[in-house]
Protein backbone atom coordinates (compact mmCIF):
# COMPACT_ATOMS: atom_id res chain seq x y z
CA UNK A 1 0.00 0.00 0.00
CA UNK A 2 1.36 3.30 -0.49
CA UNK A 3 0.38 6.95 0.05
CA UNK A 4 -2.01 7.29 -2.87
CA UNK A 5 -4.43 4.60 -1.10
CA UNK A 6 -7.44 4.73 0.79
CA UNK A 7 -9.85 2.25 2.78
CA UNK A 8 -13.43 2.75 2.55
CA UNK A 9 -15.24 0.99 5.87
CA UNK A 10 -18.92 1.40 4.61
CA UNK A 11 -21.91 1.17 6.56
CA UNK A 12 -20.63 -1.33 9.47
CA UNK A 13 -23.02 0.06 11.99
CA UNK A 14 -25.14 -2.14 14.39
CA UNK A 15 -28.76 -1.99 11.91
CA UNK A 16 -26.37 -3.43 9.08
CA UNK A 17 -24.48 -6.47 11.00
CA UNK A 18 -26.30 -6.91 14.71
CA UNK A 19 -28.93 -9.38 15.08
CA UNK A 20 -31.18 -7.08 15.83
CA UNK A 21 -30.05 -4.92 13.58
CA UNK A 22 -33.29 -2.76 10.98
CA UNK A 23 -31.72 -4.08 8.38
CA UNK A 24 -28.86 -6.91 9.50
CA UNK A 25 -26.84 -9.12 7.15
CA UNK A 26 -26.26 -11.23 10.36
CA UNK A 27 -23.53 -13.51 11.10
CA UNK A 28 -21.83 -13.37 7.70
CA UNK A 29 -21.48 -9.43 8.61
CA UNK A 30 -20.53 -10.21 11.75
CA UNK A 31 -17.61 -12.53 10.90
CA UNK A 32 -16.02 -9.74 9.03
CA UNK A 33 -14.93 -7.80 12.05
CA UNK A 34 -11.40 -9.18 12.32
CA UNK A 35 -10.48 -8.80 8.83
CA UNK A 36 -11.97 -4.96 9.11
CA UNK A 37 -10.15 -4.22 11.85
CA UNK A 38 -6.79 -5.68 10.69
CA UNK A 39 -6.99 -3.67 7.52
CA UNK A 40 -7.74 -0.44 8.99
CA UNK A 41 -4.71 -0.67 11.59
CA UNK A 42 -2.54 -1.87 8.58
CA UNK A 43 -3.94 1.27 6.75
CA UNK A 44 -3.06 3.22 10.01
CA UNK A 45 0.13 1.67 10.00
CA UNK A 46 1.38 2.67 6.62
CA UNK A 47 0.33 6.29 6.54
CA UNK A 48 -2.85 5.35 4.46
CA UNK A 49 -5.88 7.03 4.76
CA UNK A 50 -9.31 4.96 6.36
CA UNK A 51 -12.47 6.35 5.95
CA UNK A 52 -15.66 5.83 7.06
CA UNK A 53 -19.02 6.35 4.83
CA UNK A 54 -21.51 5.90 7.11
CA UNK A 55 -25.30 5.88 6.08
CA UNK A 56 -27.87 8.15 7.85
CA UNK A 57 -31.62 8.71 7.31
CA UNK A 58 -34.71 10.26 8.86
CA UNK A 59 -37.47 7.55 9.60
CA UNK A 60 -40.18 7.42 7.33
CA UNK A 61 -38.70 9.56 4.80
CA UNK A 62 -41.53 10.50 2.43
CA UNK A 63 -38.40 12.04 0.02
CA UNK A 64 -35.83 9.29 0.21
CA UNK A 65 -36.75 6.37 -2.10
CA UNK A 66 -35.13 4.00 0.89
CA UNK A 67 -38.24 4.66 2.74
CA UNK A 68 -40.28 2.62 0.25
CA UNK A 69 -38.13 -0.05 0.03
CA UNK A 70 -36.33 -0.77 3.53
CA UNK A 71 -37.55 -0.46 7.49
CA UNK A 72 -36.33 2.45 9.23
CA UNK A 73 -32.20 2.44 9.54
CA UNK A 74 -29.37 4.06 10.34
CA UNK A 75 -31.44 6.82 12.10
CA UNK A 76 -29.48 9.77 13.21
CA UNK A 77 -28.23 9.33 16.89
CA UNK A 78 -29.37 5.52 17.74
CA UNK A 79 -28.07 2.13 18.41
CA UNK A 80 -28.43 1.24 15.24
CA UNK A 81 -26.18 3.73 12.99
CA UNK A 82 -23.61 3.23 15.98
CA UNK A 83 -20.42 1.05 14.48
CA UNK A 84 -20.86 -2.32 14.77
CA UNK A 85 -18.78 -4.02 17.91
CA UNK A 86 -14.96 -3.50 17.71
CA UNK A 87 -15.16 -1.25 15.16
CA UNK A 88 -16.92 1.21 17.72
CA UNK A 89 -13.84 1.43 19.97
CA UNK A 90 -11.40 1.24 17.04
CA UNK A 91 -12.98 4.55 15.65
CA UNK A 92 -13.14 6.57 19.10
CA UNK A 93 -9.32 5.17 19.90
CA UNK A 94 -8.00 6.57 15.88
CA UNK A 95 -10.68 9.50 15.52
CA UNK A 96 -7.78 12.07 16.03
CA UNK A 97 -6.20 10.67 13.35
CA UNK A 98 -5.44 13.23 10.81
CA UNK A 99 -5.85 10.20 8.30
CA UNK A 100 -9.38 8.63 9.63
CA UNK A 101 -12.57 10.41 9.49
CA UNK A 102 -16.38 9.44 9.47
CA UNK A 103 -19.08 10.99 7.14
CA UNK A 104 -22.61 10.64 6.44
CA UNK A 105 -24.35 9.28 3.03
CA UNK A 106 -27.74 9.59 2.38
CA UNK A 107 -27.52 7.02 -0.50
CA UNK A 108 -26.25 3.70 -1.53
CA UNK A 109 -22.89 4.84 -2.93
CA UNK A 110 -20.26 6.78 -0.97
CA UNK A 111 -19.83 8.80 -3.52
CA UNK A 112 -23.61 9.68 -4.12
CA UNK A 113 -24.42 13.48 -2.76
CA UNK A 114 -21.19 13.31 -0.71
CA UNK A 115 -17.57 15.39 -1.20
CA UNK A 116 -15.30 11.81 -1.12
CA UNK A 117 -14.14 12.37 -4.40
CA UNK A 118 -13.10 15.74 -4.09
CA UNK A 119 -11.56 14.52 -0.54
CA UNK A 120 -9.64 12.07 -2.11
CA UNK A 121 -8.70 13.96 -5.48
CA UNK A 122 -7.09 16.14 -2.98
CA UNK A 123 -5.28 13.61 -0.87
CA UNK A 124 -3.78 12.19 -4.21
CA UNK A 125 -6.03 9.17 -3.44
CA UNK A 126 -6.17 7.12 -7.11
CA UNK A 127 -7.34 3.39 -5.54
CA UNK A 128 -9.72 2.76 -2.94
CA UNK A 129 -10.16 -0.49 -0.81
CA UNK A 130 -13.39 -1.59 0.14
CA UNK A 131 -14.78 -3.51 3.02
CA UNK A 132 -18.13 -3.52 4.77
CA UNK A 133 -21.89 -3.98 4.20
CA UNK A 134 -23.99 -4.64 1.75
CA UNK A 135 -21.33 -5.85 -0.71
CA UNK A 136 -24.89 -6.32 -3.42
CA UNK A 137 -25.81 -2.69 -1.95
CA UNK A 138 -23.64 -0.02 -0.67
CA UNK A 139 -20.34 -1.60 -1.65
CA UNK A 140 -21.56 -2.10 -5.20
CA UNK A 141 -22.93 1.25 -5.66
CA UNK A 142 -19.71 2.77 -4.20
CA UNK A 143 -17.63 0.42 -6.70
CA UNK A 144 -19.73 1.44 -9.81
CA UNK A 145 -19.12 4.71 -8.79
CA UNK A 146 -15.51 4.55 -8.00
CA UNK A 147 -15.28 2.80 -11.57
CA UNK A 148 -16.59 5.41 -13.38
CA UNK A 149 -14.80 8.19 -11.67
CA UNK A 150 -11.25 6.13 -12.77
CA UNK A 151 -9.83 4.69 -9.17
CA UNK A 152 -8.59 1.37 -9.03
CA UNK A 153 -10.69 -0.40 -6.92
CA UNK A 154 -9.73 -3.60 -4.29
CA UNK A 155 -12.65 -5.33 -2.55
CA UNK A 156 -11.31 -7.70 0.13
CA UNK A 157 -13.40 -10.86 0.55
CA UNK A 158 -12.96 -11.11 3.87
CA UNK A 159 -14.25 -8.03 4.59
CA UNK A 160 -17.80 -7.87 2.86
CA UNK A 161 -21.02 -9.94 3.03
CA UNK A 162 -24.18 -9.17 1.73
CA UNK A 163 -28.08 -9.04 2.58
CA UNK A 164 -27.85 -13.01 1.10
CA UNK A 165 -25.08 -15.52 0.45
CA UNK A 166 -26.06 -15.68 -3.32
CA UNK A 167 -26.02 -11.57 -3.63
CA UNK A 168 -22.61 -11.62 -1.82
CA UNK A 169 -21.15 -13.82 -4.92
CA UNK A 170 -22.79 -12.25 -7.33
CA UNK A 171 -21.41 -9.17 -6.23
CA UNK A 172 -18.01 -10.50 -6.05
CA UNK A 173 -18.22 -12.12 -9.58
CA UNK A 174 -19.72 -8.20 -10.71
CA UNK A 175 -16.30 -6.57 -9.36
CA UNK A 176 -14.01 -8.66 -10.70
CA UNK A 177 -15.36 -9.43 -13.90
CA UNK A 178 -17.49 -6.32 -14.56
CA UNK A 179 -15.86 -3.01 -12.49
CA UNK A 180 -12.03 -4.57 -13.38
CA UNK A 181 -11.74 -4.91 -9.41
CA UNK A 182 -8.58 -6.85 -7.96
CA UNK A 183 -10.86 -8.88 -5.63
CA UNK A 184 -8.50 -10.24 -3.14
CA UNK A 185 -8.62 -12.07 0.58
Amino acid sequence: MDSHTALLIIDYTNDFVADKGALTCGAPGQKLEPAIINLADQFVQNGDWVILPTDVHKPNDPYHPETKLFPPHNVRNTWGREFYGKLADWYRDHQKDDKVYMYDKTRYSAFAGTDLDIRLRERHVDTVHLVGVCSDICVLHTAVDAYNLSYNIVVHKSGVAGLTPEGNDWALNHFEHVLGAKVED
